[in-house]
C-alpha cells in the first residue's frame, strides 16, 4: 500500500521517483528527509510504516562522540535533533565539568514520542511518498540501478536508490540454542536483497549486536536503588529550540555482583556468542554481559542504568531497558542471573534479550559520498556498512539520501572531509579503513576536536549544507538571525577594553605590562566568565546565554584554535589533490606490491585519504604524488604540441 507523507494531502500517483530509499530506520528517515529536502521527488520503503522512527534497542539519542553527531545531523537541518528534543526525558550533558570539545549531550527518549516525532517530521514534506512493502531485488539498466522490487511485485523506478536496511539483511536472532530468522523481534529479514548485494561481488560479512531483556517497572524494587536525575537546565539537540517542554524523569542505577558473575560464568557454553552458533563480531565498546564476565574476570561488579522506556502513565513508561546486561543466553538463565541483581529480586520479565546477527558490506566498496563502486546510482548507509548505533546511522542516512539526490540530478556528491564534521571521520574512517567489528563514533577518532564542538556544529556545517541544497529556509534564517547576533557580540567585545590596573581593580589578575586588552583577551584569563563581564561592563547584559557561551568557548580556546586552524590548511592541501578514479596504481614504480593492492581497493578519492590507509608509507604517497606530477608535465607537454 502507498501513502503519502503529508497526510490528509493526496498521495501522489507515480511508480517512478528520483530517489528511493529502502528501510525506515533511522539511517533511513534521514536519507529520505534530505533527498527530499534537496527537492528529490523521494519514496521510502519499509516493511511497516508503523515502525518508521522505531528505537530498536536502547531508548536513547546522544552520548560522547555520538551527540556531537547528532548535533551536525540537526546543523544539516535533519530529523534527529528535533526528534530528540520531543521525545527525551532525561537530558544529561556528558562531561560536563570537561571542555566544550569532549561534552557530550545525551538523552533517554519514550520510545513512542520519539518514534511519533520521526513520523510527523516526515509527512511535512510533500515531495516524500511512504510506501509499506519489504524490497525484494534491484533493477539494474546499463551497468547502472534503475529501481527496486517489492516483496508484493510492485516496481518502482529510480534515478538513486538508498539501502538502510540495519540488522535485516539475512537477520538472524539469537537466544542460547533458539535461532529466529528476523531483522528484529517480530519482523521478518531480507534474504533477496542480501544475495543480490553478494551477486554484485561485494565483498560481505556478518557482524552481531545484542539487546538485554526489557523489564517490568512496577515489579522492580526502586527503594533501595540510587537514582539519577535529570539535568536541571535540559539543553536542546536542535539549534531551532531554546528550551525542553517534555516532563523530565530519573532512571534508577544497580550493580550486577560476584553472585550474578557465577550464574553466567557456568552458563557461559549456553551463550550463543560462546557455542560458536555466532561467527559475527559484536560491538567491543558494548560488550554483552557474557563478554564483561569472560574478558573481566578480576572485576566483581559492573554497573546497571535501570532506563524507563517511556513516561510514567504511559504504555511505553511501563517498561525498563536494563542497559549494561544485553545477553544471548537462554531463558531460563537470563531469569536466573537477573533476579540476582540488587532491586530485581522479584522482577517481572517482559521480554528476553537477545543477540542478532546480520550481513553488512565492506564501506571499502565506498565511495565517500556512500556510492557503491560496482554500481552507479546505489548507496548505503547505517549498519550495513558495519556500524552501531541510531546517531552513527543517522549521519550515514543525511549524506547518503543528499547524494543519491544530487546524483539522480546530475549534481557533483557532497562531502564531507574530517577536518569539518565528526561525520566526515566518520565516512572517511569506514571507506578508507574498513571494519572488523561495529564501528562506534569517538571524540578520540577526530584529529580536530577543538574546531568539531557540538556547541558550534551549526556555526561550521549549516551554511554548507545551504550551499549543498539540504538546508530548508526556516534554519537558514534562524542560522542568520544567530550568527548575526554572535558576530555584533564579537565586535563589541573586541571594542571594550581596559588597562592591567583597571583589570586588576575588578579583581583580575593581569601582568602590569601597560597594554590595553580587550573584553574577549579579558576573559580568556583564569576565572573570567561572561558574568564577570557584564559586571564591569553593564551593557552586555542583553546578550543571550547562548551567545555568551559561544563567547566563553572562543575566548577559552583562542590560542589553540589559531593552532589547529594552520594544521587544518596544511590538512587540506592534501584532500584538495584529487587522484583519478581510473589511476593504475600498478603502473607506479617504487610502490610495494601491498601498497598497489591497497590502493587498488580502495581507490582513495584523495592523497589525504591515500596517506591514511593503514600501513601506507611515506614512501609510498611519495611515490604516487610523483607519479602524478610526472604525468602531469606530459600531458601539459603533448597540449603544448
Amino acid at each position: 500500500m502507498t501513502r503519502s507523507s503529508t497526510g490528509s494531502r493526496r498521495p501522489m500517483q507515480t511508480d517512478t521517483f528520483d530517489v528511493i530509499v529502502i528501510g525506515g530506520g533511522h539511517a533511513g528517515a534521514e536519507a529520505a528527509a534530505a533527498a527530499a529536502r534537496f527537492g528529490a521527488r523521494t519514496a521510502l520503503v519499509t516493511h511497516k510504516l508503523s515502525t518508521i522512527g522505531e528505537m530498536s534497542c536502547n531508548p536513547a539519542i546522544g552520548g560522547l562522540g555520538k551527540g556531537h553527531l547528532v548535533r551536525e545531523i540537526d546543523a544539516l537541518d535533519g530529523v534527529m535533533g528535533r526528534a530528540a528534543d520531543r521525545g527525551g526525558i532525561q537530558f544529561r550533558m556528558l562531561n560536563r565539568s570537561k571542555g566544550p570539545a569532549v561534552r557530550g549531550p545525551r538523552t533517554q527518549a519514550d520510545r513512542h514520542l520519539y518514534r511519533e516525532a520521526v513520523q510527523d517530521i516526515l509527512r511535512e514534506y510533500s515531495n516524500l511518498t511512504l510506501i509499506e512493502d519489504g524490497v525484494e531485488d534491484l533493477i539494474t539498466e546499463n551497468g547502472r540501478v534503475a529501481g527496486v522490487i517489492g516483496q508484493s511485485g510492485r516496481s518502482w523506478r529510480a534515478g538513486a536508490v538508498v539501502v538502510t536496511t540495519g540488522t535485516f539483511l539475512k537477520g538472524l536472532i539469537h537466544i542460547g540454542e533458539k535461532r529466529i530468522p528476523a531483522g528484529r523481534v517480530g519482523e521478518a529479514p531480507a534474504i533477496g536483497l542480501s544475495d543480490r548485494l553478494y551477486g554484485l561481488g561485494l565483498q560481505m560479512g556478518r557482524l552481531k549486536t545484542g539487546t538485554p531483556a526489557r523489564l517490568v517497572a512496577a515489579s522492580i524494587d526502586w527503594a533501595g536503588l540510587e537514582m539519577q536525575d535529570a539535568d536541571a537546565d535540559p539543553i536542546p539537540f536542535s539549534f531551532l529550540n531554546d528550551r525542553i517542554t517534555v516532563q523530565q524523569i530519573a532512571c534508577g542505577i544497580t550493580w550486577t555482583s560476584a553472585e550474578v558473575h557465577a550464574v553466567i560464568g557456568d552458563n557461559l557454553h549456553k551463550s550463543a556468542v560462546y557455542s560458536g552458533a555466532i561467527a559475527g563480531r559484536g560491538p567491543r565498546y558494548c560488550p554483552s554481559i557474557e563478554d564483561k564476565v569472560k574478558r573481566f574476570a578480576d572485576r566483581d561488579k559492573h554497573q546497571i542504568f535501570l532506563e524507563p522506556e517511556g513516561l510514567p502513565g504511559t504504555e511505553a513508561g511501563e517498561l525498563i531497558y536494563p542497559n549494561g546486561i544485553s545477553t544471548s543466553l537462554p531463558e531460563d538463565v537470563q531469569e536466573a542471573f537477573i533476579r540476582k541483581i540488587h532491586g530485581l529480586e522479584h522482577v517481572e520479565i517482559r521480554r528476553f534479550g537477545y543477540a542478532i546477527e546480520y550481513d553488512y558490506v565492506d564501506p571499502r566498496e565506498l565511495t565517500p559520498d556512500l556510492a557503491v563502486k560496482k554500481l552507479p546510482g546505489l548507496y548505503l548507509a547505517g549498519q550495513i556498512n558495519g556500524t552501531t548505533g541510531y546517531e552513527e546511522a543517522g549521519g550515514q542516512g543525511l549524506m547518503a539520501g543528499l547524494n543519491a539526490a544530487r546524483f539522480a540530478a546530475g549534481n557533483d556528491p557532497y562531502i564531507l572531509d574530517r577536518s569539518r564534521a565528526y561525520i566526515g571521520v566518520m565516512i572517511d574512517d569506514l571507506v578508507t579503513r574498513g571494519v572488523s567489528e561495529p564501528y562506534r563514533m569517538f571524540t578520540s577518532r577526530a584529529e580536530y576536536r577543538l574546531t568539531l564542538r557540538a556547541d558550534n556544529a551549526d556555526q561550521r556545517l549549516t551554511e554548507e549544507g545551504v550551499k549543498a541544497g539540504v538546508v530548508g529556509s526556516v534554519r537558514r534564517e534562524s542560522f542568520h538571525v544567530k550568527r548575526s547576533s554572535i558576530d555584533t557580540a564579537r565586535m563589541r567585545l573586541e571594542a571594550l577594553t581596559l588597562t592591567p590596573n583597571e583589570a586588576r581593580s575588578n579583581g583580575i589578575n593581569i601582568n602590569l605590562d601597560g597594554k590595553r586588552r580587550n573584553a574577549l583577551e579579558v576573559m580568556a584569563y583564569d576565572g573570567v566568565d561572561f558574568a564577570k563581564l557584564r559586571s564591569i561592563w553593564p551593557e552586555l547584559s542583553d546578550v543571550t546565554p547562548q551567545v555568551a557561551e559561544q563567547m566563553e568557548i572562543e575566548a577559552q580556546y583562542a590560542g589553540y584554535l589559531d593552532r589547529q586552524d594552520a594544521d587544518i590548511v596544511a590538512f587540506r592541501k592534501d584532500e584538495d589533490m584529487r587522484l583519478p578514479s581510473d589511476l593504475d596504481y600498478r603502473a607506479i614504480g617504487g610502490l610495494s606490491n601491498e601498497a598497489k593492492e591497497k590502493l587498488s581497493t580502495v581507490r582513495p578519492a584523495t592523497l589525504g585519504q591515500a596517506a591514511r590507509i593503514e600501513g601506507m608509507t611515506p614512501g609510498a604517497i611519495t611515490a604516487v604524488l610523483g607519479y602524478l606530477r610526472r604525468s602531469a608535465r606530459k600531458a601539459e607537454k603533448a597540449a603544448r604540441g
